[in-house]
């Protein structure tokens, strides 16, 4: 097992759910490897801000944004701004205590 649980990464990559979202960035949340950046933590921090803003403003829920806006906090106070905003990984795994 790749820690993803019973359906390893090269299947979601792969087959499943093929793209840059699990391709790449499950390659590297799974491998631990931030830096060099794609996208900065810093930045995904300000655009989930400004999705939501705009959500507000239309009068529309956006059921998980706050929950990534609150991730995204915790990575910044972390120190990890600087860091490709895949440490939403480190995030997870702190919270579940590994």
């Amino acid at each position: 097992m790749d820690g993803i649980g019973f359906v390893g990464l090269g299947t979601m990559g792969g087959t499943l759910f093929p793209g840059p979202v699990y391709g790449t960035y499950g390659g590297l949340m799974a491998e631990q490897r931030y830096e060099p950046p794609g996208f900065t933590t810093r930045l995904g921090l300000k655009d989930v801000g400004l999705a939501l803003s705009a959500a507000h403003r239309r009068d529309m829920a956006l059921p998980t944004g706050s929950l990534v806006r609150d991730a995204l906090l915790e990575a910044v106070a972390a120190g990890w701004s600087e860091r490709d905003w895949a440490t939403l990984a480190e995030v997870a795994r702190r919270r579940a205590g590994r």
